[in-house]
């Protein structure tokens, strides 16, 4: 098939391929991979910046891969099953193409 012909969305595509693209990014899947993980335990395991911090995680949860809870000052962070299940099925139907 052309990927003219696909059915895609290119924006959605690149939100998630640019999530999983970057080394910090996919360590911090990994530490929320077995549960609801607070920001501030992210902050203290991954020695970085608050804003350093909300700039992966925008970039995370735009991609539908992580789910955002706030939490009084806090946001708690999880996988998205639905948008792991998405991004698997995105990967697939590109490298069928």
């Amino acid at each position: 098939k052309e990927l003219g012909k696909l059915n895609m969305n290119y924006s959605n595509y690149a939100k998630v391929f640019k999530a999983l693209c970057d080394e910090n990014r996919l360590r911090i899947i990994k530490r929320i991979q077995v549960g609801e993980i607070c920001a501030c335990k992210l902050l203290a395991k991954m020695n970085i910046s608050q804003s350093t911090l909300s700039h992966r995680m925008r970039i995370l949860v735009e991609s539908g891969i992580v789910s955002a809870r706030k939490d009084g000052k806090w946001t708690h962070y999880s996988l998205s099953e639905s948008g792991v299940r998405n991004a698997k099925k995105m990967l697939e139907k590109l490298i069928a193409s």
